[in-house]
């Protein structure tokens, strides 16, 4: 499959059936078994990734943590959007060529958001220069612009459609706003503009099939798995010292090893 149908596949996922359910990974292993899983198309969590790694989110520290992972995951059969965090540079070009690497590995969607590490937001027309240099460079990449007005407490629903169409006309492929669970304003930004809205699941919050409804096109997980993921190591841990049964169906030895061995890494 080349790459340019490859990123029309995914475009067309946002599209068409149920809303794209995202889930995401933060190394090799849990995309692969995503993969397995049967899931057509996995992100990745920066969150995961950055701790993974001994680092911390949202600061630009793990660049080439995510690249390295990036390259891998294009091996898997799926289809591979990265979170970029802010884009990992302030400069526009250097974005790009970022952009660029990961659609040559055969990355076809990049998340990219306006919130920085000091609870900020970035100047709207800065990020609109990032966007649209992504897109100049590399227009078949699937650009997802995040907007954190509802994440930081950055501002209303005002500021969010405000931002929101900037970010449209700089060239964004769709918009996700994280933390947004009022019912009256996604259905509002659903009819607003003519590109996808993407909602982070939160648990207790907003189900899928009732973001659905509303005309949600895609619905991430987010760092959920990855949190879940090590919650449900120290259970297991715990579980054993209290003489305690660990869940069932886990993956055997052999089937972890060969899930993760079937698509190799280090081959990308």
């Amino acid at each position: 499959m080349t790459y340019a149908h490859r990123a029309a596949t995914f475009r067309a996922l946002h599209r068409t059936g149920d809303p794209l359910l995202l889930p995401n990974a933060w190394d090799h292993a849990s995309a692969a078994a995503l993969a397995h899983g049967g899931f057509p198309a996995i992100g990745t969590t920066s969150l995961g990734v950055a701790a993974a790694a001994g680092k911390r989110d949202a600061t630009g520290d793990a660049r080439e943590e995510t690249l390295r992972l990036a390259r891998g995951l294009a091996r898997l059969p799926a289809l591979i959007t990265v979170d970029i965090e802010g884009g990992f540079s302030e400069r526009p070009e250097e974005v790009a060529a970022l952009a660029a690497e990961l659609a040559r590995a055969g990355v076809v969607g990049v998340n990219i958001e306006d919130g920085r590490p000091d609870g900020t937001l970035t100047d709207t027309a800065r990020q609109c220069e990032l966007i649209h240099a992504v897109k100049e460079t590399v227009p078949e990449l699937f650009v997802n612009a995040r907007t954190d007005t509802y994440w930081m407490g950055g501002g209303g629903v005002a500021e969010t459609e405000r931002r929101a169409a900037a970010y449209r006309l700089a060239g964004a492929d769709g918009l996700f706003v994280p933390a947004l669970q009022d019912e009256k304003v996604i259905s509002g930004l659903v009819a607003a503009f003519d590109v996808p809205l993407n909602v982070l699941f939160a648990p207790g919050g907003v189900t899928y099939r009732r973001l659905a409804e509303l005309g949600v096109r895609r619905v991430s997980s987010g760092s959920l798995l990855f949190r879940a993921a090590l919650h449900g190591a120290v259970e297991a841990a715990r579980a054993i010292a209290r003489g305690g049964a660990v869940p069932e169906g886990l993956p055997s030895y052999a089937d972890a090893a060969d899930l993760c061995a079937a698509y190799d890494a280090e081959g990308a």
